[in-house]
Formats: structure tokens, C-alpha cells, sequence
């Protein structure tokens, strides 16, 4: 790395340059600096720290011109060919501050279900578990004890996709008998009238983001289906409140980003912020629940912390929320929804349908599973190609990203889990890490 600092600064002819760091706000952070371009980004983060008078070190991503610095400022100045005599801008953002362990092996199994498990969804406080299966039933699980609470009757044909709502109050669930129902997972009884009105069967549903809800509660659940439409309803009553039709064939998953840090994706969960917080077993999470008086607050005051990270979150360096969208055409596109009706950048590199995508918490990655048996990383900003994971040999169905984006999860028609290293920073960035059978 020190290396490669040196090959910039002779290619640039100095071995320093002047520096303005930058927060996600926009603010000017101190005076301009002169910086060796040898420095990694381990330096940048003492220098920042520094700057930012924090008592303990925190950690720190940076980026000039949209391209994160991974090894030493130098590679980056040598490959946009910056001239010394300019006044680089250097934008830092927090990382999570803990490290997710990576799981080694199966903890517990659950057993109860008939059939194949279908779709599966961990409620808000991630102290229940959501189960929706081929046996037209849904169950709800208690995490701590590995126990089934209540099971959910009400569909007739296969459970194809459920979800808690934000605030944890209701559940939701569809299927192949074309109907969705909304559940209180607390009795497991039915809330109201099932949300009837779909042609075909529902592929997915998602629930209005927390920070949306005027009324500072989860209420509207918007529902997609076979038959190319998709339906939103207020979910206490079951009334459609709306019916969006456009699209010449199945409605399917979308995953949308908001440029952010602690707010939780568009299925509205609203997500702590865990700058500080360490990964920790199932012992202290059961001594450290939210007491009933926490639970009780007031939820239109609850409402307006995502909100109000939602809002901060897009700063003062104009970023817009973002949408990618997958299709079985092999391609991905990349959308500012919220400024044109035109793709920001179509990306390629599939050779098959491509089954999921999901941005990481961060919003620095995106991750896409294929039938071609592999998984892509792009840049969650820019769209850009990073690298693929390889190693399934089957379809690959689904990912699902750990809280500090440092490790990425497959699930793959071959019946294993694969566990990935995607922390840029490791050496180890795009390798296998443990590989995970049993199903």
C-alpha cells in the first residue's frame, strides 16, 4: 500500500497534496491539511479522529470523487489523475462501530411446519420469528427458546411472502390462494376482513415506512401480485385505498435505498443507531429488552427519530434516495426515483434471471443473487461492478447483509449458506469465509 502511495506521488510530482475533509452533511470539517499520499485509510481515521476531538477511535469510510479510498489516498489521486495543485475534497462517513461475528454453525432447528418453509421474517425487536409455509400455515416462534407461540390459519393454498410491520404490531402475510391477511402475532388471531381483490397469486408485499405514517403508526401494506398490479391497503380494515396498474407482467421485488445511516430499509423497519453497540449473544440481549414503559412511549413521537435521520441522512451534498430494480432480462437498473423517470445507469454482468437484490445497511453495496450460481457486489452509490462471489452450484435465491456490512449471507438451491467477506478494507474482500450445510 505504501508502495503504491509512492507510485502516485511520483506520478503526480509531490508526495503530499492538500485535503478538505468533508462530513455527509456537507460541513467543512477544520482547515485544509496537507496529507502525504501514502497515508491508508487506518491514518486517515487517526487523523479524523483527531480532528473530531472523540475520545475513542471510531471508524470511518472515505471517498473522493464517489470512489472509496481502500488502500492508500495515493492509488485513488494516481487513478482520477488529481493535480496537486487542487484542493481535494475527502468525504467521511461512520461505519458501525461493532463487528458481527460470523456464524460457524446451526444453533437450533424448527421443527412444526408439514411442508416447505416459504418465506420467513424476524419481527421488529427481533425477539419473535414469522414463518410462512407450503402447509397453508403461518407460525410465530419465540427466538429465545426456540418455541412455536402461535400457529396462523387462514389460507388455503401455499404461504408465499409475510412481514412484521414496523412498529411490531401487526403481521402480514400472502399467498397462492390470491389473498393477504394481516395477523396481531401477540393473540395469533386475524385482524379484520382478509385483503381480497388480487386475480392471481401474491409474490410480495411490504409494509409503509415507519417515518411516512402520518399517524405515527403502521397502517397501509402495500401488496404485488401475478396479475402485473399492485394494491395498498389500510390493513386494520382491509379497505383498498389504492391500485397501481401498469406493468405488462408480474409485479416483483424491488429494493429501494434511502442515502441514510440508522434508518431502516423501505419495509419501514426503523433501525437503531448501533455506533457503539457490540455484537452480543442471546444472554445479554434477554437482559437488555426494551422495559414495558419503553414499549409504551408515545408512537407518534417514536415516529419522528427515523424520520428525522431519514432526513439528515440525505445531507447537505444532495444525495436522493435510490431504487434498484432486478429482472429475469439478466439486468439491473439503478433509479433516483425521486428525480427523474430515467435509469441512472443499466448494470450487467448476469447471464441468467437474477432472483434478488438487496442494498447493505450502509447503503456503500449492493448484492444481487442469480440462477447463473453467483453472487455480484456493486458499488450502492454508482452502480458499478465490484466483484463476484462464486462458489454455489446451484441457483442462488437470496442474500441478506449482517447489521455492520461487513458479511454477506447466500442462500443457494444447493441446500447450503455461504458467509462472505465483504468488508473492503480486509484482505479477504470478496473470499469465502465459512461455508454453512444442513438444509
Amino acid at each position: 500500500e505504501i508502495a503504491a502511495g509512492n507510485a502516485a506521488a511520483a506520478a503526480v510530482g509531490t508526495d503530499s497534496i492538500f485535503c478538505q475533509f468533508t462530513s455527509p452533511e456537507g460541513e467543512s470539517l477544520g482547515p485544509q491539511l496537507e496529507i502525504p499520499l501514502g497515508l491508508t485509510t487506518k491514518q486517515l481515521n487517526g487523523v479524523l479522529n483527531e480532528l473530531l476531538n472523540n475520545d475513542r477511535t471510531e471508524p470511518y469510510a472515505f471517498y473522493v470523487n464517489d470512489e472509496e479510498v481502500v488502500g492508500t489516498l495515493g492509488k485513488v489521486v494516481e487513478e482520477q489523475m488529481l493535480s496537486s495543485e487542487l484542493v481535494v475534497s475527502i468525504l467521511y462517513k461512520p461505519q458501525a462501530a461493532f463487528r458481527v461475528s460470523a456464524v460457524t454453525r446451526c444453533s437450533g432447528t424448527l421443527p412444526g411446519h408439514t411442508e416447505a418453509i416459504l418465506c420467513v421474517a424476524f419481527s421488529p425487536d427481533c425477539q419473535r420469528l414469522l414463518t410462512g409455509s407450503g402447509d397453508s400455515t403461518l407460525r410465530v416462534w419465540d427466538v429465545q427458546t426456540e418455541t412455536p407461540l402461535h400457529t396462523l390459519k387462514g389460507h388455503k393454498n401455499w404461504v408465499l411472502c409475510c412481514a412484521y410491520s414496523p412498529d411490531g404490531k401487526y403481521c402480514v402475510s400472502g399467498g397462492m390462494d390470491k389473498d393477504a391477511f394481516v395477523w396481531d402475532p401477540a393473540t395469533g388471531q386475524q385482524v379484520g376482513r382478509p385483503l381480497k381483490g388480487h386475480t392471481k397469486w401474491i409474490t410480495s408485499l411490504v409494509w409503509e415506512p415507519i417515518h411516512l405514517s402520518s399517524a405515527g403508526e403502521s397502517s397501509k401494506v402495500a401488496t404485488a401480485s401475478k396479475d402485473a398490479s399492485i394494491r395498498i391497503w389500510d390493513a386494520p380494515t382491509g379497505r383498498s385505498v389504492a391500485i397501481l396498474v401498469g406493468g405488462a407482467g408480474a409485479a416483483v421485488q424491488r429494493q429501494r435505498r434511502q442515502e441514510r445511516q440508522g434508518v431502516g430499509p423501505l419495509q419501514g423497519y426503523p433501525v437503531q443507531d448501533t455506533r457503539g453497540a457490540r455484537a452480543l449473544g442471546q444472554p445479554h440481549r434477554a437482559q437488555h429488552r426494551p422495559r414495558d414503559e419503553e414499549r409504551a412511549a408515545n408512537a407518534k413521537e417514536a415516529a419522528l427519530t427515523p424520520k428525522e435521520r431519514y432526513v439528515k441522512a440525505l445531507g447537505a451534498e444532495g444525495n436522493e434516495e435510490r431504487l434498484v430494480s432486478a429482472s429475469d432480462d439478466h439486468t439491473m437498473y439503478l433509479w433516483l426515483p425521486a428525480v427523474s423517470k430515467k435509469p441512472v445507469l443499466r448494470m450487467t454482468g448476469h447471464v441468467q434471471p437474477i432472483n434478488h437484490v438487496s442494498f447493505s445497511p450502509d447503503g456503500r453495496m449492493i448484492a444481487s443473487a442469480s440462477f447463473d450460481k453467483s453472487v455480484r457486489i456493486w458499488n450502492g452509490v454508482t452502480g458499478k461492478y465490484m466483484c463476484t462471489l462464486r462458489g454455489h452450484v446451484g441457483a442462488v435465491y437470496q442474500v441478506a447483509w449482517s447489521s455492520d456490512s461487513r458479511l454477506l449471507v447466500s442462500s443457494s438451491k444447493d441446500s447450503t449458506l455461504k458467509l462472505w467477506d465483504v468488508d473492503q478494507a480486509s484482505k479477504t474482500f470478496g473470499k469465502l469465509k465459512v461455508d454453512l450445510p444442513g438444509h
